[in-house]
C-alpha cells in the first residue's frame, strides 16, 4: 500500500503497517536485547554528561521511541551516546557545578535547543548543512573525543577525585598525581567489569556483556558492603588546613545565597518599574547596573568555591572513633595523634554544605534512583543562557545528526532501505524536543546499539518502541536493584564503548586521499584535545580550517595547455612532452570559475598567449567549468575584449548548460558570438584551421589537427 506523500511526511511510522506475526516476534526480541544494553549504558552516559545516573534512564525512554516513530531508518537506535554526552558536559561545566540543580536545568534546556535546531533544519529541508562538517574533520574530532571520554573516566576507575578546570590536560595530570591514593576495591570492580565485557565480546558476542558485567558487580558490591558513607560537622575535622578551607567554603556559600537573593529582589523592582509604566529610566538603569555587578560578584564567589571544593576533595582522612564508638574525629592521613586507632578506612569529603559534610570511605555507587516516571513540563528558560548555549546547541545538533545519519546509511546499505536525511533530522529533533519535556539531556543515534538492533533481527522501528517500553518497566519497578551498582563499572562501560571510536587509520586514509583533508583532520584532533573541556571550539576550528583549505584549493585549480597525443586525444603538453601549435593555443581550466579564482584564470590565459605570441586563436576547453558567477563572467568578457583587440579570436568548447545560462542572461554569449561556441574541442580546432587556411594564416602548423 502506497501512502499519500503528506501523510507519510507527518506519520512516517505508518510505513510499518500492516504489522504483526513474524515481524512482531523479531522486533520484540531485538527490542529486549537492545534494552539490556541500553539501561546500563544510558546511566553511564548520564554521568559522563555530568548528571545523576538516573537521568540516563529518562533520556532512554521517550526519545528512543519518538526518534524511531518519526525517523526514516527502521533500525537506527537513538538515545544517550558518548560524544553528545561529553559535549553536553563540556558546554555546561563553565556555567554550573556538575550534578547541581542548575546544571540539570541547563542540560534539559540544551536538549530543547538541540531539538529545535534539528527540527528546523529538517522541516526546511536543510540537511545539507551538515556537509559543512567534512568527514576528515569528524574523524579527527571523534578520535580526540573518544580519548578524552576514556581518560575522563580514569578517576572513577581509581576511586580518586578529579578537578574540573579550563584545562582538561591539567585535570588528568592531577588525577595521575593521585595514583598512590587509588582505592583498590574500586579499581578491582572497574577492571573486573572491563575483563567480563571484553571476554564476552570476543568469545560470546551474542550475549549482553554489559548487562552481565553490571549484574555480577552489583551483586558483589551489595554482598561486600562496597559503599561506605559518613556525615560529619566542621568541628569533627581535625586537620587545620582542611578546616580553614571548609570554613571559607561555608561562608562563601552563605554569601552566594545572599547575592542570589539580592539579584532576585532587584529584578523584582525592575519588573515593577516596567509594569507601572513610570518614566524612571535613571532608576531602571541603576538597578540594571547593580544586578550586573551582583552577577559578576556571584560568578567570582562560585569560581572560588569550585577551587576550594577541588582542594577539599584532595584531602585524605583517617577516622578515629571515641570510646563509645560513635562520635568521630577525622585526621589527615598519617597524622593520627599518639595512641589513636584508625577504623582502617580512608575517607574523603564527597560534599560540603553549610550544615554538614558527607564523607565517603568506600567505593562510589549509583545510590538511590527515584522510582516512577520523570515529571513532564517545559524546561526552565533563561534568555541570557540561550546565548551562552547557542553555539553548543548548533555543534551538538550537527555532530549528533552526522553520527545518526552515518549509522542510518550504513544500516540502509545492508537492508536496502531508503534513508531521507531531512526526515531523520525531524526524528532526531523531535526526540530531543520531547525528551526535554521529560527531563532528558541531548541524545543521538548510537552505533553500538544500532548494530545490536540489526543483528538481533529488528525489522521495523517498532523494536525501538519496545526498547522504550522495557526502559519504562525499569523506571517503574526495577530501580531499587541498581542502588549498589558501582560507579567504577559505569566508567568501565563507557571506556569499552568508546574504544571502538578510536580509529587513527581513518586519519591516515584522509591524509593519503588529500593532504589538505589530512591536515584538517590532524588539526581538529589537536585542537579538540587542546581546547578540552570546550570541545565545540575544537570542531569549530576544524570546520573553519576545512572550508579555508577548500577555498584555497579552488583558488588555483589545474590549468593545462593541450596538445595532440599520438592516439588522437588532447592532453597536457607538459605532462606528455608535446609540441605546441603556432596557430591555436588550447587551454583547459579544471574548476568552477568564481570570484576566488578569476584572477588566477585571467593570469593563466594571458600567460598562455604571451608564451605563444604568434597564435591567432585561443580555445578555452570548458568541460571542467561547472559554474560561472558574476565575477567570472566579467573577467571572461574583458579577456575576450582584450584578446580580440590584439587580433586573437577566443573560442569556447564543452560549455555546460548552467554556464551557458549565465552567459545568455548577461548577453556574454552574443558578445563572444555563436560561431565561436562549439560542442567539442575537435570541432573548434577544425573550424580554426579551416578559417586560417582560407585566410592563408596556417603558418604551416597542423600540430593540433587530427
Amino acid at each position: 500500500m502506497t501512502l499519500p506523500p503528506l501523510l507519510q511526511r507527518f506519520l512516517p511510522f505508518l510505513r510499518w503497517f500492516p504489522y504483526g506475526g513474524a515481524t512482531l516476534r523479531a522486533d520484540f526480541l531485538a527490542g529486549l536485547t537492545v534494552a539490556l544494553v541500553l539501561v546500563p549504558q544510558s546511566m553511564a552516559y548520564a554521568q559522563l554528561a555530568g548528571l545523576p545516573a538516573y537521568y540516563g534512564l529518562y533520556a532512554a525512554f521517550l526519545p528512543v521511541a519518538v526518534a524511531s516513530l518519526w525517523g526514516s531508518s527502521n533500525q537506527l537506535g537513538t538515545g544517550p551516546v558518548a560524544v553528545a554526552s561529553l559535549l553536553t558536559a563540556s558546554s555546561l561545566t563553565p556555567l554550573a557545578a556538575p550534578g547541581s540543580d542548575a546544571f540539570v536545568a541547563l542540560a534539559i534546556m540544551l536538549a530543547l535547543m538541540v531539538g529545535i535546531v534539528q527540527l528546523a533544519l529538517g522541516v526546511f529541508k536543510l540537511g545539507v548543512v551538515v556537509n559543512f562538517l567534512s568527514h576528515p574533520v569528524i574523524v579527527g574530532f571523534t578520535n580526540a573525543a573518544a580519548m578524552i571520554i576514556g581518560l575522563s573516566q580514569f578517576n572513577k576507575l581509581m576511586g580518586v577525585p578529579m578537578g574540573r578546570s579550563e584545562s582538561f590536560i591539567n585535570d588528568i595530570w592531577g588525577v595521575l598525581q593521585l595514583a598512590g591514593d587509588t582505592h583498590m576495591p574500586t579499581l578491582a570492580m572497574g577492571v573486573t567489569a572491563i575483563a567480563i565485557m571484553w571476554v564476552i565480546r570476543k568469545k560470546a558476542p551474542k550475549l549482553p556483556g554489559v548487562l552481565i558485567a553490571v549484574a555480577l558487580t552489583t551483586i558483589v558490591s551489595w554482598q561486600i558492603g562496597f559503599e561506605r558513607n559518613a556525615t560529619a560537622t566542621l568541628e569533627q575535622i581535625a586537620e587545620p588546613e582542611a578546616k580553614l578551607l571548609l570554613g571559607e567554603f561555608v561562608r562563601t556559600e552563605e554569601r552566594i545565597k545572599e547575592i542570589n537573593e539580592q539579584i532576585l529582589g532587584k529584578s523584582a523592582e525592575v519588573k515593577k518599574l516596567h509594569q507601572s509604566g513610570a518614566e524612571r529610566a535613571h532608576d531602571a538603569a541603576t538597578l540594571h547596573y547593580e544586578i550586573e555587578l551582583a552577577k559578576l560578584q556571584l560568578k567570582d564567589r562560585e569560581d572560588e568555591n569550585r577551587k576550594r571544593n577541588r582542594a577539599l576533595r584532595s584531602f585524605v582522612f583517617e577516622q578515629v572513633l571515641d570510646a563509645e564508638g560513635t562520635a568521630a574525629q577525622f585526621y589527615a592521613q598519617g597524622k593520627l595523634p599518639a595512641g589513636a586507632q584508625s577504623d582502617g578506612h580512608l575517607w574523603r569529603i564527597a560534599k560540603a554544605s553549610s550544615g554538614s559534610l558527607r564523607l565517603t570511605g568506600g567505593g562510589e555507587v549509583v545510590g538511590r534512583i527515584p522510582e516512577g516516571l520523570p515529571s513532564i513540563g517545559l524546561p526552565k528558560f533563561s534568555l541570557e543562557m540561550i546565548g551562552s548555549l547557542l553555539s553548543a546547541a548548533i555543534v551538538i545538533s550537527l555532530v549528533g545528526f552526522m553520527e545518526a545519519i552515518s549509522i542510518a546509511k550504513a544500516i540502509a546499505a545492508k537492508t536496502k532501505d531508503k534513508i531521507d536525511p531531512n526526515q531523520e533530522l525531524i526524528g532526531q529533533g523531535l526526540s530531543n524536543l520531547i525528551g526535554s519535556l521529560t527531563q532528558a539531556f541531548p541524545v543521538s543515534g548510537s552505533f553500538s546499539r544500532s548494530a545490536v538492533n540489526i543483528n538481533a533481527g529488528a525489522k521495523t522501528g517498532m523494536s525501538s518502541v519496545i526498547t522504550a517500553a522495557f526502559v519504562l518497566l525499569t523506571l517503574l519497578f526495577l530501580t531499587p536493584l541498581l542502588y549498589h551498582l558501582p560507579q567504577a563499572v559505569l566508567a568501565a562501560v563507557i571506556i569499552m564503548a568508546v574504544i571502538g571510536l578510536i580509529n587513527f587509520g581513518a586519519v591516515k586514509h584522509a591524509w593519503q586521499a588529500n593532504k589538505h583533508d589530512g591536515i584538517a583532520s590532524v588539526v581538529t584532533f589537536i585542537a579538540t584535545l587542546a581546547a578540552a573541556p570546550h570541545l565545540d571550539k575544537g570542531i569549530m576550528v576544524g570546520a573553519g580550517l576545512a572550508i579555508i583549505l577548500y577555498l584555497y584549493r579552488t583558488m588555483s585549480p589545474r590549468v593545462a595547455i593541450l596538445g595532440r597525443y599520438h592516439d588522437g586525444t588532447l592532453r597536457d603538453v607538459k605532462v606528455n612532452n608535446l609540441p605546441e601549435s603556432k596557430l591555436i593555443v588550447a587551454v583547459r581550466f579544471d574548476g568552477r570559475l568564481y570570484f576566488a579564482n578569476v584572477s588566477y584564470f585571467e593570469d593563466a590565459i594571458l600567460e598562455a598567449v604571451a608564451n605563444n605570441p604568434q597564435v591567432s586563436y585561443l580555445l578555452v576547453v570548458a568541460d571542467g567549468i561547472n559554474e560561472l558567477d558574476a565575477s567570472g563572467e566579467e573577467v571572461v568578457h574583458h579577456l575576450v575584449e582584450r584578446l580580440r583587440s590584439n587580433g586573437i579570436t577566443v573560442m569556447f568548447s564543452g560549455l555546460k548548460k548552467q554556464v551557458i545560462d549565465v552567459m545568455r542572461a548577461t548577453h556574454l554569449l552574443d558578445y563572444i558570438g555563436q560561431d565561436n561556441i562549439f560542442a567539442t574541442a575537435d570541432q573548434a580546432i577544425e573550424t580554426a584551421y579551416a578559417a586560417a587556411s582560407a585566410a592563408g594564416k596556417e603558418h604551416g602548423s597542423t600540430l593540433l589537427k587530427k
